[in-house]
């Protein structure tokens, strides 16, 4: 309890939508919880990331640069105390140094493709090409990555239940430091993409979805 016995107020208000759900997606890939029980970490290199950030949860904070533990190089990143939506992000399956060993995050079925969305956006991606095999072969997958094999396997399970597509996961049984890869191919590619960007209004990163409508329009698809 606060002063005068009320109930301390978070930054972020707590409440399932797509924007919420994109936002979780984006602190499962990109986002970390301090260990002191109060602070949420979001790093990203691209502005337009941070604020899209900020503006699902409702919140504006400073943007401040920071060196990546993983690379060294300098990045951006926004922090902010609030100890409500961390125990929050506890109680739905995130924790401190959570990259290879967080498992299954609790989404509401009918926000999880803006979470996944959320997911795509901060660390899954798109490539194509022609295959020389095929005349007029043109091949497009979508991937998400994870250092947890756990986690990655929920993703698919999920998928799976929720579009009935399947992908299939790469990078098993190789080093411990391994990323794996979940990857959908042409068919099941478009399917998923076009559960995940349901419509033009929503909150994503600009780059990502104009790289996927240029690549669509090779075979006639718009999302």
């Amino acid at each position: 309890m606060g002063k005068r016995g009320l109930k301390p107020k978070g930054k972020v208000k707590i409440a399932w939508s797509p924007n919420f759900a994109y936002a979780i997606g984006l602190l499962v890939t990109d986002g970390s919880l301090s260990k002191d029980g109060r602070h949420i970490i979001f790093v990203s290199k691209d502005l337009e990331q941070l604020k899209n950030f900020m503006k699902a949860l409702g919140f504006s904070a400073n943007i401040s640069t920071t060196r990546s533990g993983y690379t060294g190089e300098m990045t951006t990143r926004v922090q902010f105390g609030d100890v409500l939506f961390y125990n929050f992000l506890l109680d739905i399956g995130l924790m401190p140094n959570k990259t290879k060993v967080i498992d299954r995050v609790h989404i509401p079925n009918e926000y999880f493709f803006d979470f996944l969305r959320g997911c795509f956006d901060g660390d899954g991606s798109t490539y194509s090409y022609f295959d020389p095999r095929w005349k007029s072969s043109f091949m497009f997958y979508t991937t998400f990555v994870s250092a947890s094999a756990k986690h990655i396997e929920w993703l698919q399970e999920e998928i799976s239940k929720q579009a009935g597509l399947y992908g299939h996961i790469t990078g098993r049984g190789s080093s411990k430091r391994a990323v794996l890869q979940l990857k959908y191919a042409k068919k099941e590619s478009l399917l998923l993409l076009k559960k995940m960007y349901y419509s033009k209004s929503l909150l994503c990163l600009s780059r990502k979805r104009l790289k996927i409508e240029k690549m669509l329009r090779i075979i006639g698809e718009q999302l």
